[in-house]
């Protein structure tokens, strides 16, 4: 702050003040950091025994960064960042991190172009939807951590199930994920002190879309029985389930910004994370929502495939989702409850106990009048008028 390292406010941001976005650089070093520590445990000998693939990640990470900060400052086009992001696909895929095989009946990707295709398809769109829902203070760092700790759970059960080894690469970046966002959550936490900005987001992104690809890659689909087809084909579920309510946020912004003619990139206050903010909830509330909604797809999805008897992961699951559900849609009753106070009020329209129901809008409307000081006294009279009148004291009998 004091070197006023940060961009302006702008419209579609929560915020009201400047803050830092370059807590995407400390992620990286952190990521760093954890690579050359792990170089130097013997358990992480089978992940160095090909370094080609972790100068891939770390390469592919690298560009990432930059063109991430570089777009914190000075807005680049969307058509840059999404070249730079196809490249750090390439990048990972020629460095031997691609989806050469599903887990799926033994399917193997019939030729390389078409595992670079897959690859680069898989690390956009995580990358995108990770991206699209650093809005609020949290989000991001948090939803990582709870995606990467269950992908690192099943990465353990998978090494148990196909008897390899527990300290792959995929283990690995997503210890290191979870690792680097706890440390910068409590900097990003609401109020927060720091943002991530685009090269913190792109990079977890990155890094959660490369761990999956990791795992399919590490997965012989040949030696796959019938009993284990679906622990195996969970690599492809468990992502997605994580990170369901960011990809519903992806796309509801593709289809939205397409319809009404403009660029899938380009961007809006139209996300969930806004919507839900407009609902009534508060930034942490809002947060603490979408953290819940992660547990119950992410740890459900998981459970599914790793827990018998299945009911449990049912029963998880429909409990969990009722209560979020409950606990998302409460402030609409509220709001209900405010509106239909409004209608009886016998005080009209100018009545600001009730009208505008918006908090947004009651604080816009104080700070017009802050800024004409003239009115204040005639706004302090109407204030007056239409304030209830107090009740007299009741007689005694």
């Amino acid at each position: 702050m004091h070197y006023k390292w940060y961009p302006q406010v702008r419209a579609r941001d929560v915020h009201r003040t400047p803050k830092p976005r370059l807590g995407g650089i400390a992620m990286f070093i952190g990521f760093l950091v954890a690579l050359a520590v792990a170089s130097q445990i013997s358990w992480f000998d089978i992940v160095y025994a090909s370094p080609t693939r972790v100068l891939g990640v770390i390469g592919a990470a690298a560009l990432i960064v930059i063109v991430g900060v570089i777009d914190d400052f000075v807005d680049l086009d969307w058509m840059v960042k999404l070249a730079a992001q196809m490249v750090a696909g390439l990048v990972l895929a020629f460095s031997g991190v691609a989806i050469t095989s599903l887990p799926i009946g033994g399917i193997t990707v019939a030729s390389q172009w078409m595992s670079i295709a897959f690859t680069v398809l898989a690390v956009v769109l995580v990358m995108n939807a990770v991206n699209f829902i650093d809005g609020l203070d949290g989000l991001v760092a948090g939803i990582a951590i709870i995606g990467n700790g269950v992908f690192l759970v099943y990465t353990f059960f998978l090494s148990e199930s196909m008897q390899t080894s527990r300290f792959s690469l995929a283990a690995l970046i997503s210890a290191i994920v979870v690792g680097i966002c706890v440390g910068f959550l409590p900097w990003n936490w609401n109020p927060s002190k720091m943002f991530m900005g685009d090269g913190g987001a792109l990079l977890v992104g990155l890094l959660m879309a490369t761990s999956t690809i990791a795992v399919t890659g590490e997965v012989d689909p040949s030696l796959i029985s019938k009993d284990a087809l679906f622990p195996a084909f969970l690599p492809l579920v468990l992502p997605f389930a994580v990170l369901i309510v960011p990809l519903v946020d992806f796309t509801l912004a593709i289809v939205r910004r397409l319809s009404a003619g403009k660029s899938p990139f380009s961007a809006d206050r139209k996300h969930l994370h806004h919507r839900l903010l407009d609902m009534g909830h508060t930034q942490r509330r809002a947060v603490l929502l979408f953290y819940g909604w992660a547990i119950v797809i992410g740890v459900g999805a998981l459970l599914t495939f790793t827990i018998q008897p299945i009911w449990i992961a049912v029963l998880f699951v429909t409990l969990g989702m009722i209560i979020c559900t409950v606990f998302t849609v409460a402030p609409l009753s509220q709001r209900k409850r405010l509106e239909t106070q409004a209608q009886r009020s016998p005080y009209g329209d100018d009545d600001d106990q009730f009208d505008p129901l918006d908090r947004l809008g009651l604080e816009q409307s104080d700070k017009v009048r802050a800024n004409h000081p003239a009115p204040v006294a005639l706004g302090k009279r109407i204030r007056k008028l239409t304030q209830r009148p107090p009740r007299p004291p009741k007689e005694e009998q």
